[in-house]
């Protein structure tokens, strides 16, 4: 069960404050398909980011299967996004140079699922959205309604219990679109799906709820529901991917972009030749300029003789002072 308590989100730039959530209140339930309606700017996106612990609330409460996030760390945002939420975009955000599998694999790699359960997974998540025989193909080799499927996929592979969409259908065309909200329904029996849309129709059409979003508040909720406990039963699992993983993943990708990684290495070791031949100059004509300092002090030495001077105007100290010159002189002369 998630739930949002007066949840307040605004956004300051210059002397402006935009309120993009203001005194939020819905739950959702553990099964259903849920759409999210309302103008540009009307805070759908923002509620989906604070949903999906992208972004933080300034007050109310997020409430996860009995358990408030008010106290949540960084690490514990991460862990729950790793493990508990599947992200589904717009624009698909897969990886170019990596496969399909491997993109899919990628968020279980990050959340350091062994090596074995994640590829058997990320086969399972790609046979359940139809594309197990293009497994080995790279995104630029489907078509747009294929890369979402892919993008599903990697969203589901771990099992999430909650799958966030934002704008599924909004770069596809109308016959892809309907095969993606068929399969996204299909996948609402055993999870909640929450979906920002524009589109009333496919709305209507395939989800179970309607919540209708205007200035940062909820104005109509078709099936609106209110737990009857709320029970703490939230089991926060924190995973980390190992170091050996994270040297694996910066190798391939260092191999994957051969040209830039060579011109990066070639304009730093420019840099730092450069900077070790100033250097060089600059320590050499420093030296050169110290020794023809000491020749020619050699040549002209500095005579250091003690005056005094009369600061009475009696004559006393001036008299003084030449009796130790005329004293000097003759100890000169007999030396």
């Amino acid at each position: 069960m998630l739930k949002l308590k007066h949840i307040f989100k605004s956004y300051k730039v210059g002397d402006n404050v935009t309120h993009a959530l203001d005194d939020v209140t819905i739950a959702f339930r553990d099964q259903e398909f849920v759409a999210i309606l309302g103008p540009s700017g009307s805070g759908k996106t923002t509620m989906l980011n604070v949903i999906g612990g992208l972004d933080r609330y300034d007050k109310g409460d997020l409430v996860i299967n009995g358990k408030s996030t008010k106290n949540f760390k960084e690490v514990d945002w991460d862990a729950y996004r790793n493990n508990s939420v599947g992200f589904i975009f717009q624009n698909y955000n897969l990886i170019p140079h990596l496969s399909i599998i491997a993109n899919v694999e990628l968020g279980m790699n990050l959340s350091g699922v062994p090596k074995k359960e994640r590829h058997n997974k990320a086969i399972a998540a790609l046979t359940q959205v139809g594309l197990k025989e293009h497994i080995n193909k790279r995104p630029n080799q489907l078509s747009g309604g294929q890369m979402q499927r892919v993008a599903i996929a990697r969203a589901i592979a771990n099992d999430p219990d909650i799958l966030l969409c934002d704008e599924p259908t909004g770069a596809l065309d109308t016959e892809t679109s309907v095969q993606i909200m068929e399969l996204i329904k299909k996948l609402s029996k055993d999870r909640l799906i929450i979906m920002v849309t524009h589109n009333p129709e496919l709305a209507e059409k395939y989800t179970t709820r309607i919540v209708n979003f205007q200035d940062g508040k909820i104005r109509h909720d078709s099936a609106p529901f209110e737990p009857e406990k709320e029970d703490d039963n939230f089991n926060l699992k924190r995973t980390k991917m190992s170091y050996w993983n994270a040297i694996k993943l910066s190798f391939t990708n260092i191999m994957t972009k051969k040209g830039r990684t060579i011109l990066t290495a070639f304009a730093s070791s420019i840099g730092i030749i450069s900077i070790a031949v100033v250097l060089a100059i600059s320590n050499g004509f420093q030296k050169q300029i110290n020794t023809t300092m000491s020749k020619a002090l050699a040549k002209y030495p500095i005579s250091i003789t003690q005056t005094a001077t009369d600061m009475t105007g009696d004559g006393r100290t001036q008299g003084i002072g030449q009796e130790r010159q005329e004293s000097w002189l003759c100890n000169s002369e007999e030396g």
